[in-house]
């Protein structure tokens, strides 16, 4: 099973935790649980005025193995708005612009979407059951 929480935080409400959201999915292969702000496809939804995340921006993927893989959904935008990072088991790892990694089986850890323009943060934190 992959469990998500999302997490939106802005200047404003820095020191709070603003609208916490989950989702979860047994890990069945090709199940398919999304980020974004496009509401029809995606489990967790970013607010509509936050540009700098895609209509629909992670993509996460269990694969064959069952083991799961997150893609940074490549946009209508030759270059993105936003910077996307993965921390797990203490390190820090940029995730490319229509990059796609797995998550660590048995692992937690969290994804950040940062808008490049202003100080807000979309976080994805993730546990992956064995």
């Amino acid at each position: 099973m992959l469990e998500l929480t999302m997490a939106t935080v802005s200047e404003v409400n820095a020191g709070a935790t603003a609208g916490m959201l989950m989702a979860d999915h047994d890990s069945e292969p090709g199940a398919v649980l999304r980020v974004g702000r496009d509401r029809s496809v995606c489990r967790l939804s970013a607010p509509d005025d936050w540009l700098f995340v895609s209509r629909t921006h992670l993509e996460f993927r269990c694969e064959p193995d069952r083991a799961w893989s997150v893609t940074w959904v490549r946009g209508s935008q030759a270059a993105p708005s936003s910077e996307v990072r993965l921390i797990t088991g203490g390190q820090t790892y940029p995730l490319q612009y229509g990059g796609t990694v797995r998550l660590p089986a048995g692992g937690s850890g969290e994804l950040v979407i940062q808008d490049r323009s202003a100080p807000r943060t979309v976080n994805v934190g993730f546990y992956h059951e064995a």
